[in-house]
């Protein structure tokens, strides 16, 4: 069985030398973070976003009109991970509910009545290269979403009262949109008059 070399306790090897991993009292592998948690994966022009202004978003398990923002992996290449989400409100809603996340499989082609994203696909990495999926402000695929997961909660009161707080979620790489599959926000109920903004960030890993 192979053995790891490693220290007890703090040192100071010199930049360029070659130095053994850290050890803690229990013997437990010490690591630290050196960089932020997306640094390397912006830095190498992985991560980017998307944002749609949606008005009454429909319910998951309609095809027509899902979105958005509607992310359609339509590349042979990468896995898109969706990593964080974003949104704000402009007009509430008639009918309570919830948005969320859902998606499927069977999408080989463009979806179609489509619309164009309000805020067009960037790389996260200012400058950098464009994404392989594709963003739409809404589109329509040929199968209705398979799952769903909410991420937050609309109720009928005034804009003027509304007690919404921060409205930035991390689902931190826990949804995959394969080649051939898409995800989008889509709502718990069709919401009625909601106006909403939402942002999408994601991550295109090489298969």
């Amino acid at each position: 069985m192979a053995q790891m070399q490693a220290v007890v306790g703090p040192s100071r090897p010199a930049d360029g030398s070659t130095a053994v991993a850290r050890l803690g009292k229990d013997a437990e592998l010490d690591v630290s973070q050196l960089n932020a948690r997306s640094y390397e994966s912006c830095y190498r022009q992985r991560l980017f976003t998307a944002g749609a202004i949606v008005t009454a978003p429909v319910i998951f398990s309609t095809a027509a009109g899902t979105g958005g923002p509607f992310i359609w992996n339509g590349s042979t290449t990468v896995n898109a991970v969706l990593l964080k989400i974003g949104f704000s409100t402009s007009v509430v809603t008639t009918v309570a509910g919830g948005l969320g996340i859902t998606g499927a499989l069977g999408q080989s082609v463009v979806p179609t009545s489509t619309t164009v994203v309000d805020f067009a696909a960037k790389n996260c990495f200012i400058g950098g290269a464009l994404p392989l999926c594709t963003a739409y402000r809404v589109a329509t695929p040929l199968l209705a979403g398979s799952f769903f997961v909410p991420f937050a909660q609309f109720h009928t009161g005034a804009l003027t009262v509304d007690t919404t707080g921060v409205a930035w979620v991390d689902l931190e790489g826990s949804i995959i949109v394969p080649p051939n599959g898409w995800a989008s926000v889509a709502g718990t109920a069709t919401l009625t008059t909601l106006v909403a903004s939402v942002a999408l960030i994601w991550a295109e890993v090489p298969i």
